[in-house]
């Protein structure tokens, strides 16, 4: 830790690191809770540990009225995030996740996920533990998925440069592993394991009190920003020389969540400390946790995460205590581009000869619809796939390393089950949403169900103005906290309430500049006529070429967000 305590906030620390610190190492007594029929749900501070081993407590909330009504509690059941670092999932492990949510959850689907994995809502907790026990017998678990520790580590999906992406790949796993809590209490509540007294372990990395909030860790192969670098707190941009990955570029500070009303809150991009060679990664990587466990702000959660402390301390302070900490010098950032976010759909060839197939999942749900059983396709093809499937951060599913002699027969099956349709638009590719409600407790509005039928309109909007093969990045978040990464579309909406949205413009199609906001608190009535006149205005006005996000900075119709510290609250032109 610094000597320097002027760079600690002082005060009174969160509740939260009392409970963290009073935990056990993160067992509190959820055995006992396990173990208690009376409620469906955990109690006391079991509510927020569970957390922290990939669950979070939920219940339907378009139900809750009516239980109140005949003095019933809510209807208590977990969402369980896995951890996947990658999103690399085999055909057998699909199988196994596929036959539980079908007969072991309460909606019998399968989400993925912008964190680039899958999971499960609606599980009862007589059902909790086996979960955590078949996942484990398949090389899956949920340890670090959620709560106050490093999440699970994305990486591109770029089944195309096949070698790169297996060294990228290999380095999102060890990252992911080396900052995994060290404690046995995941093993010991769920596995069964071998008791072992919470005192004698250490965690040399996160800390006995674990990080001050959430921290989320990417790995991304340049061109392609699908991981959106800026939503994450530590980034490692891949450098490759003649198809050898060499190093990274390492990008620190990125976040997305804010709280509405609070203008000490914002969405901020991450800053580019320089690049290191390889040999150097675990150790910048447990230097930047380290140093955020040590200088975050445990007084006031909301300006907790790692992008609140490199505005209060400075970029540079930061960054030496890194490089001390790791001994290391960041050199010279490595020149590299993003030119593109989304994912490729349809097929491609990779350079080892093997072929890739990427599938539309709208909102990541995977669920037998009517006319459209995607969940019983993907498990007729995972029967007899012989790769592997991939997940993506934008809540894609990839079939990965099909031989040509078996593409034609995958093909079939993706169009007889709905998975692969020639129709979908670029718009609707380009369009995204959190789950919110029913499930999310924190929502304030629809996200994922609100999301196909605003993008119908849009469709119709493009088509009205001449730009029907045009898209625009739009996506739909419940509430301020960022999951559907809002903050980083040409168009995002943040749940205000029922119906009623912030309605943000200007981000860009990279992913490299945040959104401003244009109007606060509206319907989605009249975002949809605000939108359909916008419209209007690029496709008369823009440039060749020009994206709608470049358009509306351009037409000064809000003014570009540069250091969203600063100016990210700043009036737009038409305020």
């Amino acid at each position: 830790m610094s000597d320097n305590k002027d760079l600690i906030v002082e005060g009174k620390l969160s509740d939260n690191e009392r409970l963290k610190s009073e935990s056990k190492h993160l067992r509190g007594t959820i055995v006992e809770d396990l173990a208690d029929p009376v409620t469906g749900g955990f109690t006391a501070d079991n509510f927020q540990l569970i957390r922290f081993h990939g669950m979070y407590q939920q219940d339907d909330r378009d139900i809750r009225a009516e239980r109140a009504k005949q003095k019933l509690e809510p209807m208590h059941n977990v969402m369980l995030r896995a951890r996947l670092p990658g999103g690399v999932i085999t055909p057998e492990q699909w199988l196994v996740i596929d036959k539980f949510a079908t007969e072991k959850t309460v909606y019998g689907s399968i989400r993925l996920t912008t964190r680039q994995t899958f999971q499960f809502h609606g599980v009862l907790k007589p059902n909790v533990k086996p979960m955590h026990q078949l996942l484990n017998s398949t090389g899956i678990d949920s340890i670090a998925t959620a709560g106050d520790v490093n999440r699970n580590v994305l990486c591109t999906s770029n089944p195309i440069e096949s070698e790169v992406h297996k060294q990228a790949w290999d380095w999102a796993t060890k990252i992911s592993e080396h900052l995994l809590p060290k404690t046995n209490a995941y093993a010991e509540i769920w596995l069964n394991g071998e008791k072992v007294e919470s005192t004698k372990e250490q965690e040399p990395i996160l800390g006995d009190n674990y990080l001050p909030r959430k921290f989320k860790t990417t790995v991304v192969i340049p061109p392609q920003n699908d991981v959106d670098v800026h939503a994450n707190d530590l980034n490692f941009v891949a450098i490759a020389k003649e198809g050898e990955l060499i190093g990274f570029n390492v990008l620190v500070g990125g976040g997305l969540a804010m709280t509405h009303g609070d203008h000490s809150t914002f969405p901020r991009k991450a800053d580019d400390f320089g690049f290191i060679t390889l040999d150097k990664t675990l150790d910048v990587a447990a230097a930047v946790v380290s140093t955020q466990r040590d200088w975050g702000n445990r007084v006031n959660r909301k300006n907790a995460k790692t992008k609140y402390t490199l505005e209060r301390v400075g970029v540079e302070t930061f960054k030496s205590e890194v490089e001390k900490r790791a001994n290391v010098s960041f050199a010279p950032s490595q020149h590299y581009e993003f030119t593109s976010r989304g994912d490729r759909f349809g097929w491609v060839e990779g350079i080892d000869g093997n072929h890739h197939l990427t599938l539309f999942i709208e909102n990541g749900r995977i669920l037998d619809f009517p006319n459209k059983p995607l969940k019983t396709g993907c498990a007729e093809i995972a029967k007899i796939h012989k790769g592997d499937f991939r997940l993506t951060a934008n809540q894609n599913l990839i079939i990965a390393g099909v031989p040509a002699d078996q593409k034609q027969t995958i093909e079939d099956m993706a169009v007889k089950h709905g998975l692969l349709k020639t129709d979908t638009s670029k718009q609707r590719q380009d369009s995204m949403a959190c789950v919110s409600l029913p499930t999310c407790p924190l929502a304030m509005a629809e996200a994922e169900r609100y999301l196909p039928d605003a993008v119908d309109q849009i469709e119709a909007m493009l088509a009205k103005h001449g730009l029907p093969n045009e898209s625009i990045i739009y996506r739909v978040t419940g509430c301020p906290n960022g999951c559907g990464r809002a903050m980083l579309a040409e168009i995002g909406l943040v749940g205000k309430g029922p119906n009623k949205y912030n309605l943000h413009l200007g981000g860009n199609r990279e992913g490299t500049r945040i959104p401003r906001m244009y109007k606060e608190n509206i319907l989605d009535t009249e975002i949809m006529n605000i939108i359909d006149e916008l419209i209007g205005k690029w496709s008369k006005n823009r440039f060749e070429n020009e994206s709608f996000g470049d358009f509306v900075v351009r037409d000064g119709i809000v003014k570009p967000v540069v250091n969203s510290a600063l100016d990210f609250y700043e009036a737009n032109p038409n305020e």
